[in-house]
């Protein structure tokens, strides 16, 4: 009998911790993706605020 065969219970249950570790990996990556997604959220929304804080600006500027 060779070593892979000698204990055949092995089998599901490490089939099993390879399932459980792609659905942890998948979980990691997705909750990455969501990190990164909000995160270019805020700076567009940084960027947007600063071109409104600068038209304002330039607003007030041709008023005095």
């Amino acid at each position: 009998m060779t070593a892979s065969i000698a204990r055949p219970d092995l089998i599901p249950y490490m089939y099993d911790e390879v399932v459980r570790d792609r659905i942890r990996t998948l979980h990691r990556e997705g909750e990455r993706e969501r990190l990164l997604r909000n995160l270019r959220r805020v700076r567009r929304a940084q960027r947007d605020e600063e071109r409104a804080r600068s038209r304002l600006r330039q607003a007030l500027l041709r008023l005095t």
